[in-house]
């Protein structure tokens, strides 16, 4: 029966997701060059289409995908993919949140901690030839109360590896009754995270709800500074309205996996004249910038694969 689906990889991924699917009897192509044109007039042929962020997939190319039976992102989220018109036209979508949220719980803490303590500024200097204690004096994460944004696969993971430390943890979330109270997670209201956090972690999708939802209103509605730490996504942040916080001491530090100016694919940031909240980024010495690499570890690659395989056989059981 497998025979009969043809799939299409459009990204390359780890090896185990093309194997196990040819050893279960679908037939794979690939193609990891052809433009997003070029695949919409071939896309008729497929029954399944795997991908990563290569380029959206909207309406013309779902007019075009005949015989689509599912779509698999390798990774968390499906901003990419028109999900409402897919649905409508009963096509599958499968996404690998389980495969990459330990990866980023432990990317969110280690930014958090090296944040905290100014590990990143006190390296920089001391490879500078300047050997300063005092100025760089850190902060301890015991006794502080974090607030984390978002309680799905990935600020669960994140709360797991804060259970070492004594520390107050809140979560808000559009779903009612997602906290663990056994694991010491009280679910409140946005209003009360705001009073009561000093730090604040985002694990939440790019929507239309949270499309630059971090802005100077809704950072000035906290009540005390606070460190935040982005590793969802960057349009979710207002970035002019996020260095003007930091400039004045409302949010003590910022680590940031995610940009606003990064393109769809995830692969580059921007064109041309270069932000200039972008620019003061680059030299602030209380922010910490990775290149969207919390979920990106050798571990991860291969959960992300293997969960998606599972996905597509279970589909299919």
């Amino acid at each position: 029966m497998n025979q009969n689906i043809k799939i299409l990889h459009i990204d390359g991924n780890h090896p185990l997701l093309w194997e196990q699917l040819q050893q279960a009897g679908f037939t794979n192509h690939e193609d990891f060059k052809s433009s997003k044109e070029e695949v919409e007039a071939k896309i008729h042929d497929y029954q399944g289409i795997v991908i990563r962020s290569r380029f959206k997939i909207d309406k013309t190319f779902l007019d075009k995908a005949t015989h689509l039976q599912f779509i698999a992102r390798v990774g968390a989220g499906l901003e990419s993919i028109d999900c409402e018109y897919a649905i409508a036209k009963g096509i599958h979508l499968i996404a690998a949140p389980e495969g990459n949220r330990n990866a980023v719980g432990e990317h969110a803490l280690g930014t958090l901690l090296s944040l905290m303590n100014k590990l990143n500024k006190a390296d920089k200097e001391i490879r500078s030839g300047h050997w300063n204690r005092e100025s760089n004096r850190g902060h301890e994460l015991d006794g502080k109360t974090v607030g984390i944004i978002g309680y799905g696969n990935m600020g669960k993971s994140f709360a797991k590896k804060l259970r070492g430390f004594d520390v107050d943890v809140l979560c808000y979330d559009i779903l009612d009754d997602v906290g663990d109270e056994n694991e010491s997670v009280r679910q409140v209201s946005l209003e009360k995270l705001q009073k009561e956090a000093d730090v604040l972690s985002l694990h939440i999708p790019w929507t239309s709800e949270t499309d630059k939802m971090v802005n100077a209103d809704f950072i000035n509605a906290f009540a005390k500074p606070f460190w935040f730490i982005n590793t969802s996504r960057g349009k979710n942040v207002v970035t002019d309205d996020l260095v003007s916080a930091l400039q004045s001491g409302k949010i003590l530090g910022a680590a940031l996996d995610v940009l606003e100016y990064e393109k769809l694919s995830f692969e580059t940031l921007f064109e041309g004249e270069k932000p200039a909240a972008f620019d003061y980024l680059l030299h602030a010495e209380n922010v910490l910038l990775t290149p969207h690499i919390a979920g990106w570890t050798v571990e991860s690659k291969e959960k992300l694969a293997q969960t998606i395989v599972d996905k597509i056989l279970k589909l299919y059981k």
